[in-house]
């Protein structure tokens, strides 16, 4: 396969490579350079990670994420001045501090509440509904509850009888009363043996319960979404759904395989030991009853804050699945973007604060007691062969073809996406391996099929990915080149309108996707599949933005169109058709249509359907 591709670069700008020292962020200028790409005759995917080079680890550039499995340090620490260094220390000092006053009773942590999004709530449940509630999924296993606290009694009273027997035990032995020692002896061993025989059992039946609930649980919670209003599912998202469905069903279900288990368990002993105190004296009695009513006084009054705390716990952990989950279903847009480290921020927000809240509750306690595997590489089908593009600045390619032939693959390709097995793809002399990811993805903008926008502002969707400081100026420019100004200054919000699944039309988020890209200034545009899932309505304006794009001269901007729908390319610069991963005809619209080939006929058939 063999790749021309000639863009325009500055006269003192290079491409920064994978191994340079610094990160030159000049833009793209005016003149053109003859970029080549080359590659062999045959062209596969790959998953393996490239051969460990130490040379490329010590020499990436700072501050940049792990890209195509080459790792990338951040600045080393010995760059930071000694004076900063000194600031830093005291201001971890002083966090510390704030930390230690905040969790003390009355100290700021206990008014969490502001940390989390308001919702609308129910009302809270009561422990003694809740119970009722499980007790009711577990209702036809009631068995099964009866034998665990059976077993339960059963093994507190036999660990209560233990220490009277031990002790009765020592005194026989002392007073060399060998019959009474013999008879002690015998009853010691049978409880030991009778508290270790019920506890597994009392065990295995709440493990039992434990799962039984978990599975009742998650069974009724399912079926009672799947039949809630459509508009439930627009007030909610799919990320704090699927946390309630997952997590919040398995920490409910520990009340009966854990909780009510140690609970019971310290009651009986407990209540069986201050009997056995009382009778032996009731003022040592009386004085560890008084000890434990502090102790539970003290467990009342920090148990209602470890309940926030874990309410805390349960929005958090929501929150950061929603996060995880919409960037997994972004993850190509995100990878375009280069905006990894974004994500990770976005990720690392909640983690911290779950973290935040579990290092406090820990204190408060101790206080108060990607492999990835491409289809093409596993079969060894080659994806490309003999592909020879030759692009050039301010010029608008379309590639066309049928399903399979290998037009997104280029794409992939150009974008770094995947890397060849053999082959190279050369840009302006260098190759396009050596070439810093990064600062290739910053030149580059993309548009793909679907959609794809994040839980955000608009305003943010469409800056997203943006490097450079942008102002709300260019931002409403850029949604202008995409003709998305008007429909979202109709929006009760405008840019500050939060979106939202069911909010905007898919016409509607292609402009703003497409905004996104315009923002960048990229020097590549790629629309791949930019109007296959468009209206009529919604395809024109996008073949607006493309004769506005191709209008701006000045940006020298190349622009790669991959379309199903030809009348969306007729007006491209040159037309290239692939069949079967090879290129099969290139040219105008005009000059396929005189050749009779394979886009006259994939022209006469949409024409013949659309008839």
């Amino acid at each position: 396969m063999a790749l021309t591709m000639a863009l325009p670069l500055c006269n003192n700008a290079q491409p920064r490579l994978f191994s340079s020292l610094h990160r030159r962020q000049t833009p793209f200028g005016a003149h053109k350079k003859q970029l080549h790409f080359a590659t062999i005759n045959e062209l596969r995917f790959s998953s393996s990670r490239p051969k460990f080079n130490l040379r490329r680890i010590l020499l990436s550039p700072p501050k940049s994420s792990s890209i195509n499995g080459y790792s990338v340090q951040s600045s080393p620490e010995f760059l930071k001045d000694s004076g900063e260094a000194e600031v830093d220390r005291f201001e971890r000092v002083k966090r510390w501090i704030d930390f230690v006053r905040s969790i003390l009773p009355g100290g700021k942590w206990w008014n969490s509440d502001d940390e989390v999004e308001t919702r609308i709530l129910a009302e809270p449940v009561t422990v003694s509904r809740a119970l009722l509630r499980m007790w009711e999924l577990v209702a036809e296993e009631r068995w099964i509850i009866f034998a665990s606290f059976s077993a339960l009694i059963v093994a507190a009273l036999s660990e209560i009888s233990i220490p009277h027997f031990l002790t009765a035990s020592i005194f026989a032995a002392q007073s060399r009363e060998i019959a009474v020692f013999h008879r002690n002896v015998r009853l010691l061993i049978l409880f030991c043996i009778t508290s270790g025989i019920c506890s597994g059992i009392r065990g295995c039946f709440f493990g039992f319960a434990n799962a039984l609930l978990v599975k009742r649980m998650r069974e009724t919670l399912y079926s009672t979404l799947l039949r809630q209003d459509i508009s439930f599912f627009d007030s909610e998202t799919v990320g704090d759904l699927t946390s309630r469905l997952g997590a919040d069903c398995q920490q409910v279900s520990r009340v009966i395989g854990s909780d009510l288990n140690l609970i019971f368990r310290n009651v009986l002993q407990g209540t069986g030991s201050l009997i056995y105190l009382i009778i032996l004296s009731w003022q040592l009695g009386l004085c560890t009853l008084l000890i434990c009513s502090a102790l539970a006084a003290v467990m009342l009054l920090y148990g209602r804050y470890q309940k926030k705390a874990a309410r805390l716990i349960q929005e958090f952990t929501a929150s950061a699945n929603e996060v995880s989950q919409e960037t997994f279903s972004l993850m190509r847009t995100v990878r375009v973007y280069g905006t990894e480290d974004e994500e990770l921020g976005r990720y690392n927000q909640w983690l911290g604060k779950l973290v935040d809240i579990g290092l406090k509750k820990s204190v408060a306690y101790g206080f108060w007691n990607l492999s990835f595997n491409f289809l093409y590489h596993s079969t060894q089908v080659p994806v490309l062969q003999n592909v020879s593009i030759s692009l050039h600045p301010n010029e608008v390619v379309a590639i066309v073809g049928l399903s399979g032939s290998g037009k997104s693959t280029v794409v992939s390709l150009l974008l770094r996406l995947y890397e060849p097995t053999g082959g190279q793809i050369l840009i302006d002399g260098f190759s396009l391996k050596e070439l810093d990811v990064m600062w290739w993805r910053e030149r580059v903008g993309f548009v793909g099929q679907e959609p794809k926008l994040f839980r955000m502002d608009i305003s943010s969707n469409i800056k997203y990915g943006c490097t450079r400081n942008v102002r709300q100026e260019d931002v409403e420019w850029a949604a202008k080149q995409a003709y998305a100004h008007d429909f979202i200054s109709a929006l009760p919000n405008g840019y500050k309108t939060l979106v939202d699944d069911d909010l905007l039309s898919g016409g509607q988020k292609q402009r703003i996707a497409i905004a996104r890209a315009i923002l960048r200034d990229p020097t590549v545009l790629i629309l791949d599949e930019a109007t296959s899932a468009l209206d009529a309505e919604s395809e024109h304006n996008v073949k607006g933005v493309l004769r506005a794009v191709r209008s701006d001269v000045a940006t020298k901007r190349t622009v790669i169109v991959i379309a199903h729908r030809l009348s969306t390319i007729q007006a491209a610069d040159r037309i290239v058709v692939m069949d079967g991963g090879k290129i099969v005809e290139i040219g105008s619209h005009r000059e396929l249509l005189h050749k009779d080939g394979l886009y006259a006929r994939l022209t006469k058939r949409q024409v013949d359907a659309v008839a």
